[in-house]
């Protein structure tokens, strides 16, 4: 018995010693991840990309942020703030956080509430062209109380207070870095943007644009144990299949993100038992924005910029017309795109918003059909006639579409599908991608980025974090073009403009019972699903793939993959 008790204890003092070398600060080395979208800044402020708002959520962090299944945690903040604690008030016009006391930015210095008020004033300033200042809709002020207590308040009662930095979208930046950098100045602070100074586990010591990042364990994380990884390497670029190929063949990568690629060719590479591929299904919607202004070359400055109504000054030739939109959707086959690029990833989608379940509509199942005989019969309703070369046209307006997204192996097939299905209702396409990294990068003056969105059709893919829609479906309201004033930020890509959608954004704030805001959120899905304001095509899962010599992994569509990367070790 005795031997057996002293082959327990020295058993359980070499775990505890292996877990301690496991747990201390930069103990596993050099973790590396490729992520085939190159970031183009670290300052998600100033970027409505996925991948920046990835690359940053390892430095910048929020008061509170979302798990993998949805549930909100308390990250720089003590606690989630409710009416129940005190937190909300009772009229719901205020939120008060707490924050943790003790913690530091990576530079050393004490984070107060100071940094949130300033947040909030970089983002609100109406010439920064901050790309999310829809999660700050209805606020009135936000103000310290003391070095740890933010008091935001609203215009109005606000059922739903937690949008404004939770989740990676609203993340907080320090305001002695940026402090000068509000306003027109926020696109020439190229050091502060590319080398922010944060609370999270990792700091920048190296950053090229749509290529590499370096960063190295935050000397200052709150945790001291943490993160497990010295250094880490985000490699950028090239493409989905190669990303993929580098984690589950070649054993090169720890993490590689967004994989969209062909489901058979990710079970091959699984096959060679180096990584993992994880997935989980969240909000992602590959769909087509539709065009409502013009992207004409002639128009000069006045190209894809909205100048007063969808049918007046500006509008698109033949987009403008509702029956050419309905007839685009009608030509599609979803079910030969989901099986061709997605597999068991991917499902039909007739929904922008799909999830969380409670909030899909039923009421635009018409796309899950291909019906390409009432496409044409609308069209020739319309007016638009197919000439000799088969084309449709009308008062010498041709249907020919310029269709662009960003070049991957899936959505190029998903290109050639598409255009081919149109051609039988007599539409022409013309196929254009363009690099991710340029395609979703924060440069105002490139051409090429999908804010300014100078072809017709534009293909992609985006989410939002947690698990309420308000902030996402606000992000159609007409505030939200992007446009040369507010330096092509905004989300809401199509122009498209709808007085009566506003007034049910605004109404959504304000109110309280679930069942009335799933009522809402529904309303908002249909409108822009019946006006055609974009197709949807299909609701995508996220699939990523991860090292077998990596643990902690915890994949995650209601917020950064990368939200729990303080935790992930080397076996």
């Amino acid at each position: 018995m005795k031997n057996i008790f002293t082959l327990f204890i020295t058993f359980t003092l070499v775990v505890s010693l292996v877990s301690f070398v496991h747990a201390k600060r930069g103990s596993d080395g050099q973790l590396n991840l490729l992520y085939w979208q190159a970031p183009s800044t670290m300052n998600p402020n100033l970027s409505g990309g996925t991948k920046e708002l990835e690359a940053s959520s390892v430095v910048i962090e929020p008061l509170a942020r979302y798990d993998e299944k949805g549930n909100m945690l308390p990250w720089l903040a003590e606690e989630i703030p409710t009416v129940e604690n005190g937190g909300v008030s009772k009229d719901l016009t205020s939120i008060t956080w707490k924050i943790k006391k003790g913690i530091k930015w990576s530079d050393g210095t004490k984070f107060t509430a100071d940094d949130v008020v300033f947040t909030y004033e970089y983002c609100t300033h109406p010439d920064t062209g901050c790309s999310h200042t829809n999660y700050y809709t209805g606020i009135s002020s936000v103000k310290a109380l003391d070095p740890h207590t933010v008091k935001i308040e609203f215009n109005v009662a606000k059922p739903f207070p937690y949008s404004a930095f939770v989740g990676y979208n609203t993340p907080i930046i320090q305001k002695a870095q940026f402090d000068g950098c509000q306003g027109a100045k926020a696109q020439e602070c190229t050091k502060q943007n590319f080398y922010p100074i944060g609370t999270g586990p990792f700091k920048v010591v190296d950053f090229k644009p749509n290529d590499v990042i370096v960063f190295e364990a935050n000397p200052n994380y709150r945790d001291p144990n943490k993160p497990a990884f010295s250094k880490m390497v985000f490699k950028g670029g090239g493409d989905a299949t190669s990303a993929a190929r580098a984690v589950l063949e070649t054993g090169e990568m720890d993490y590689a993100w967004n994989l969209q690629v062909e489901p058979e060719i990710l079970t091959k590479m699984e096959q060679a038992g180096k990584g993992t591929v994880v997935s989980a299904f969240g909000t992602a919607v590959e769909r087509l924005m539709v065009n409502f202004s013009n992207p004409d070359s002639a128009l000069g400055e006045n190209r894809s910029e909205y100048m007063g109504g969808n049918n007046t000054r500006n509008a698109h030739p033949f987009l403008s017309d509702y029956n050419v939109r309905r007839a685009l959707s009608l030509a599609i086959e979803r079910q030969i795109l989901v099986d061709a690029g997605y597999g068991q990833a991917g499902k039909i989608s007739c929904n922008v918003l799909p999830a969380p379940a409670i909030y899909a509509s039923t009421a635009n199942d018409e796309c899950k059909t291909q019906n390409v005989a009432e496409a044409n019969r609308l069209l020739d309703a319309a007016g638009w006639k197919k000439g000799s070369d088969g084309i449709r046209q009308k008062n010498g307006v041709r249907i020919s579409i310029l269709y662009q997204t960003s070049t991957n192996s899936v959505r190029q097939a998903t290109q050639a599908f598409i255009k081919e299905m149109w051609k039988q209702i007599g539409v022409e396409t013309e196929l254009r991608n363009i690099s991710a990294s340029v395609f979703f990068g924060s440069d105002p003056g490139s051409p090429d980025t999908y804010q300014k969105f100078y072809s017709d059709i534009e293909m992609y893919t985006n989410t939002f974090s947690g698990t309420d829609p308000e902030a996402y479906m606000a992000g159609w309201t007409c505030s939200e073009m992007p446009q040369k004033s507010n330096k092509w930020a905004g989300n809401n890509m199509p122009r498209w403009c709808n007085p009566a959608y506003d007034a049910l954004s605004v109404k959504m704030s304000k109110t309280a019972a679930l069942k009335d805001r799933i009522k809402l959120a529904k309303s908002m899905n249909d409108m822009l699903m019946q006006d055609y304001a974009m197709i949807p095509l299909i609701h995508r899962g996220d699939v990523s793939a991860h090292s077998n010599t990596i643990s902690g992994v915890r994949m995650n569509s209601w917020d950064s993959e990368l939200w729990n990367i303080a935790d992930w070790t080397r076996k």
